[in-house]
């Protein structure tokens, strides 16, 4: 997919990494075919790009749409040659670029915040209430015949009313997880974060405080150097035996060893998962074997309508930077 005329006389190049949603690509064809940039697409939806096509095919590009999946690294940033001007991520974390070599680079870094806010932070109080309410053994009783007789202790789960709610990070989506939260009629909301949100109802706490008094903790944060490996097995024995741990931010966070040991042993009660580390789990990994750890594809901001705000953001910010205009959401130092 290239532009016209207008496209070879500038030799203006960007790389998109994987196939867009219907309305983003579009979107990106006539953007590219009025503004004279060739476009080299990988068209698929799976797998992602090998790193052997990503490396070839970045070379010479001046920009380059990315996923989580794409690794941007000094490796990449090397075949892609000098004129590399921006990369844009369609997401909002940015773990899987290498920020300091870009800088050191002058390549601008765009992001997509907040379109993906409402979607997360719904599917975030979804998990919770799914693993409160032991969806996964009891969806497992309907389909293998062990429903049987009605008992009044059977598949019994946890009320949401009432309970301490714990939130490692009260950025967007922390925000946003206490607001839906709140009619629900938990008990307090408290959070420990970089700095106080004095604007905020809720209760700063130190992480320890937060984990020894916190019926469900829940993981919003950003994944940093401060924050991989924030929660092993000495975090998850200061929490309460009936407590439940919820992640919906990302998988280095919490050691995945010793959460699979501590709810193995009964430190914690649950826990609900939609990332892992790595990504994609793989198949043996004993955190697949309990059922009281529920874990999806890292699908908290798979929806349509989110996902299509996400890649136009990510080609609004593309397009910004190679005509030397703001980006709508560029990362900044």
């Amino acid at each position: 997919m290239s532009g016209a005329g207008s496209a070879r006389r500038f030799g203006m190049r960007v790389l998109v990494t994987r196939r867009l949603p219907p309305g983003a690509h579009g979107r990106l064809v006539g953007l590219a075919a009025s503004q004279g940039f060739e476009v080299d697409l990988w068209d698929h939806d799976a797998p992602a790009i090998p790193r052997g096509q990503l490396l070839e095919r970045v070379r010479g590009c001046h920009g380059a749409l990315v996923l989580l999946t794409d690794r941007v690294d000094e490796e990449l940033l090397d075949a892609a040659g000098p004129q590399l001007a921006v990369v844009s991520t369609m997401s909002v974390g940015f773990d899987h670029i290498d920020i300091g070599s870009c800088r050191r680079r002058a390549i601008r870094i765009g992001t997509t915040p907040d379109v993906l806010t409402d979607a997360t932070a719904d599917l975030t109080v979804g998990l919770l209430i799914a693993v409160l309410r032991r969806f996964q053994p009891a969806m497992r009783a309907a389909r293998d015949g062990s429903w049987g007789i009605w008992s009044p202790t059977w598949m019994c789960g946890s009320d949401l009313r009432g309970k301490t709610i714990g939130l490692i990070g009260m950025g967007r989506i922390g925000a946003a997880v206490a607001d839906r939260l709140a009619p629900f009629k938990t008990g307090p909301i408290q959070y420990c974060s970089r700095s106080e949100k004095r604007a905020l109802p809720h209760r700063f706490v130190s992480l320890e405080d937060l984990l020894r008094t916190s019926d469900i903790v829940i993981v919003t944060c950003a994944l940093s150097d401060d924050t991989r490996a924030l929660i092993t097995m000495a975090q998850l024995t200061l929490m309460k035996r009936t407590a439940f741990l919820i992640n919906t931010a990302r998988g280095p966070i919490v050691n995945a060893h010793d959460l699979a040991l501590a709810l193995r042993q009964g430190v914690i009660a649950g826990a609900g998962l939609d990332v892992t580390d790595p990504e994609p789990i793989r198949p043996d990994d004993p955190l697949l074997s309990l059922d009281n750890c529920l874990i999806l594809p890292h699908v908290g901001s798979a929806t349509m309508e989110t996902r299509e705000a996400m890649a136009n953001l990510a080609i609004d910010n593309l397009f910004a930077a190679l005509q030397g205009r703001p980006m709508p959401a560029e990362l900044r130092p």
